[in-house]
């Protein structure tokens, strides 16, 4: 069974990876650099293929900063220090239509090559408010792919696989070190410092933090 598992290089989509290649599928993974500030994640996103040996990675470059809406694309400022569960809103970080285009473009490999599956490490819980990341787009986006398909009209079902959307990063974390993989080797930062270390005050790293140290480990991150 093939799959296209995007992957981004952070916590989320590693952990997706890795469980559906657990579960038997051949892995495709899918990079887009999008012209977002934490380039450093597609450096993390090549480290995680080879430690997953994936069958292929296939970086593509689409340059989302002509559109902007995002402090992720643009030289607007990425919130720190927010209590997330508590922040109300969809924040600054949120990129217009970003997992719309990749599942599209996921979509476009996966009829290329008789793939019908689709992975992605979004998360409903512990997340920012993304409105891209809801059950309710997944579900969408599967609808659309029947009809917007040449094997869709001819019957096929593309499905997407979404392991982590219910569950909180602690879980995530511990689901992912029951797999034992090196988290040392991700990177979730979205406004890292000029040699990559995370900032450790922007949502995602505070939602890191949180996770491990829900799940009572050390992020191998911290410890360097």
């Amino acid at each position: 069974m093939r799959a296209i598992v995007l992957l981004s290089g952070g916590l989320d989509s590693y952990t997706a990876a890795a469980i559906a290649q657990s579960e038997g599928f051949e892995i495709y993974a899918l990079t887009v650099s999008y012209g977002q500030r934490h380039a450093a994640e597609l450096e993390a996103a090549r480290r995680v293929v080879r430690a997953l040996g994936v069958a292929r990675h296939l970086e593509l470059a689409i340059d989302l900063r002509a559109i902007g809406g995002s402090s992720l694309t643009s030289v607007g400022e990425v919130p720190r220090d927010r209590d997330v569960a508590a922040a109300s809103g969809i924040p600054s970080t949120y990129v217009p239509a970003r997992n719309t285009i990749f599942l599209s473009l996921a979509l476009a490999w996966a009829e290329a090559i008789e793939a019908r599956d689709t992975v992605m490490g979004v998360n409903a819980l512990d997340y920012s408010g993304y409105p891209d990341c809801r059950p309710e787009f997944i579900r969408a986006f599967e609808a659309l792919a029947s009809v917007a398909t040449r094997v869709g009209i001819g019957g096929a079902r593309f499905r997407i696989h979404t392991p982590l959307i219910a569950l909180s990063k602690a879980d995530i974390i511990r689901r992912g070190l029951a797999l034992h993989l090196d988290y040392g080797l991700t990177h979730s930062c979205y406004d890292p410092q000029a040699a990559g270390a995370p900032c450790g005050r922007c949502d995602s790293c505070l939602l890191r933090a949180k996770g491990f140290a829900q799940a009572g480990a050390a992020d191998p991150l911290v410890m360097r």
